[in-house]
């Protein structure tokens, strides 16, 4: 949870092989998964590295984007930008919606300890690729709900409370 109370969640499509990238490429086209991610993400901000950002080339209608960047010199039109995670989940608070963390791995990575739930989608498929997402401690997690769609299972991870 951020600061100011907002939400944490990461969305992330998975491969079994724990693969979500290869380079700045998705290596598969699943039917529907990425209309899920839209409908998923629409509303709220979304926060992502600057590698991932610059794979998509543009700020994602309908959201606002926070960019994390090490690059005190980087800048893009109609994003904002914050330096470390801390600056941006502070830059969330004063937003619209709760924190979808939509990537690379460096950003999930950093996120897990402070996210609230994981929305994944787990594609049933081992391809090749050199980004992988974080391991968790699945007995911190309770798999809230899972929804077999074609090619991937849409399954949600809420953290266990003390």
């Amino acid at each position: 949870m951020t600061p100011g109370g907002k939400r944490v969640v990461l969305v992330a499509a998975v491969a079994r092989n724990g693969v979500i990238g290869d380079g700045p490429d998705i290596p598969w086209r699943v039917p529907g998964e990425q209309q899920r991610f839209k409908e998923l993400t629409w509303g709220h901000v979304l926060l992502m590295g600057r590698t991932t950002y610059e794979s998509i080339g543009r700020p994602l209608p309908g959201r606002t984007t926070v960019v994390l960047t090490r690059d005190p010199a980087w800048r893009a039109e109609g994003v904002l930008v914050a330096h470390d995670l801390d600056e941006a989940l502070a830059r969330a608070d004063g937003l619209e919606g709760d924190v979808m963390v939509a990537g690379g791995a460096q950003v999930y990575a950093a996120a897990l300890p402070v996210a609230d739930e994981q929305v994944l989608s787990e594609v049933h498929l081992e391809p090749a690729g050199d980004v992988h997402y974080p391991r968790f401690d699945r007995g911190e997690w309770i798999e809230a709900s899972r929804e077999p769609a074609e090619g991937y299972d849409v399954v949600r991870w809420v953290r266990r409370t003390a």
